[in-house]
């Protein structure tokens, strides 16, 4: 199906999101739309998919302008955009939603239907498991599924490959390819140029909600970005710490749930440096990095900081002797939904009494907003802000003097430069005394900005490596649970 946008434009207050913007897709392709957070590309696509209405502007589809008030007008026009959450179903349930007919009726031939499906795609699904229990690319598989049975031509996949390993980054391209291939339409928007250059038939560059460029392969790296930024971006010289004092040791740590046990771990981290942690999800890193959080309480060994035995303690207890904790899930644990910046920094600053300063909130709030470079206003809510914004935001609400600081993917799904702009303020940090230690799929990532690394695999951890000395494909095998000596050679690791 060939799509056509013509001169959209959707304003939200004094923000032009999509100023104008027209392009053509022809069918059987792969059309990158490539731009830093807050571009305007997801407004772009709900748009198409009928999440929001623009403001002015047409949608053509196939030569014919057609009217999309809503998802469901969208899906019947055969548009179809990938999200990830999913009702507490089984899988099968899942996959019926949104046909007409009520969701157990032909239960028989929908699940024929589904396993015909997922024979062609090569996705391994269990239609009688519960979607709780599937990773973010088996969720996009079902997703994937669901859509083409219900008759999408056009598939819109918003940051597809954020939070997802390398190897379901493969299946999942795979299947994009496979999908065109038999004449589908698909919409891939990122903001990671290593994605959209391995994937895409051509790409479209938006900044500030205007279309500013467009190219087809053999890509230019160096202008996607100039496009992207309009100016070049670099990522810099890596810039190792200076050890100073020890400020966490771990001594025989051993932390577990339900699902995992991760130790024995001996860990001595210096004043201002960076460790990465890097591993496969459920693979250990997070749990780890809770339990040095006080948020999940281990159950062998001691957790030492600043000189004072915390084990046992909990997370207000550890906050106490300086340690912060920025979970990867913004909105669900870090930030507050309906509430403004100003209440988010008010909130931040524990002030003791009955009656809140407003004129004091603002104040801090503008003053916070103009340090961390914040695309926002005081009243603006947490929710309204890109994901860039967002976890500027939650960096700025953190307090001045920390001696650790815990990090889950303090970057994912942010464009290049925003990347940057949090690391440099975090390093910032580092030179006034902060160690940090933090999760990252992005491999390069981690060996950008560590100075030491550990790798998770399966509750298994090595002990710490120097991240100058590794590359990213020795960091892929142990990732993947390859080149691991037994225990006896462990140390051969460092």
């Amino acid at each position: 199906m060939n799509v056509e946008l013509k001169d959209i434009h959707k304003t939200f207050g004094t923000v032009h999101a999509n100023a104008g913007i027209s392009m053509n897709i022809p069918a059987g392709t792969i059309q990158g739309i490539l731009g830093e957070n807050g571009a305007g590309k997801s407004t772009l696509m709900k748009i198409l998919s009928g999440f929001i209405r623009a403001d002015q502007g047409e949608i053509l589809l196939d030569g014919h302008p057609v009217i999309i008030h809503s998802p469901a007008d969208a899906i019947r026009q055969g548009v179809g955009m990938l999200h990830q959450d999913f009702p507490s179903l089984r899988v099968i349930e899942n996959f019926t939603l949104g046909r007409s007919g009520g969701l157990f009726q032909g239960q028989g031939d929908a699940l024929r239907d589904f396993k015909k499906l997922a024979d062609e795609f090569g996705f391994s699904l269990d239609p009688e498991a519960y979607v709780d229990s599937l990773t973010v690319g088996e969720r996009q598989q079902l997703e994937i599924l669901r859509l083409i049975w219900l008759g999408a031509r056009v598939m819109i996949f918003d940051e597809p490959t954020t939070g997802i390993s390398a190897q379901q980054k493969e299946n999942l391209f795979k299947a994009l390819k496979l999908l065109a291939k038999q004449g589908m339409t698909v919409l891939f928007v990122s903001h990671k140029l290593e994605d959209v250059e391995g994937l895409c038939n051509k790409v479209v560059v938006l900044r500030q909600g205007q279309l500013v460029g467009e190219a087809v392969p053999p890509y230019d790296t160096h202008q996607l970005v100039e496009m992207m930024f309009g100016k070049e971006v670099t990522l810099g010289a890596r810039t190792p710490c200076n050890a100073g004092d020890i400020v966490l040791s771990l001594h025989n740590m051993v932390t577990e749930d339900y699902r995992l046990h991760v130790g024995e771990i001996n860990l001595d981290v210096s004043c201002g440096e960076v460790i990465g942690l890097a591993g496969m999800e459920g693979s250990g890193q997070n749990l780890f990095l809770r339990s040095v959080a006080g948020m999940t309480r281990t159950v062998d060994g001691r957790i030492v900081i600043g000189g004072s035995d915390l084990t046992g303690q909990n997370y207000h207890v550890f906050k106490h002797h300086g340690v912060a904790f920025l979970p990867a899930s913004r909105l669900e644990e870090g930030l507050i939904s309906g509430l403004n910046l100003t209440e988010h920094f008010i909130l931040a600053e524990e002030s003791k009494g009955f009656f809140i300063n407003w004129d004091k909130g603002n104040q801090l709030a503008q003053e916070r907003i103009t340090e961390f470079n914040i695309r926002g206003t005081p009243a603006n809510t947490i929710e309204s802000l890109s994901g860039g914004n967002q976890q500027r935001a939650l960096l700025s609400l953190l307090r001045s003097q920390l001696s650790l600081l815990l990090l889950e993917h303090p970057t994912r799904g942010l464009d290049i430069e925003s990347t940057i702009y949090i690391w440099n303020k975090l390093k910032e940090r580092c030179q006034r005394g902060t160690s940090i230690l933090f999760v990252s799929s992005d491999l390069e990532e981690i060996l950008q900005y560590s100075d030491r690394v550990l790798v998770f695999f399966s509750g298994k951890v090595t002990l710490p490596m120097d991240a100058s000395t590794l590359t990213t494909e020795r960091l892929g095998e142990l990732i993947g649970g390859k080149g691991w000596p037994e225990s006896a050679d462990k140390e051969k690791l460092a």
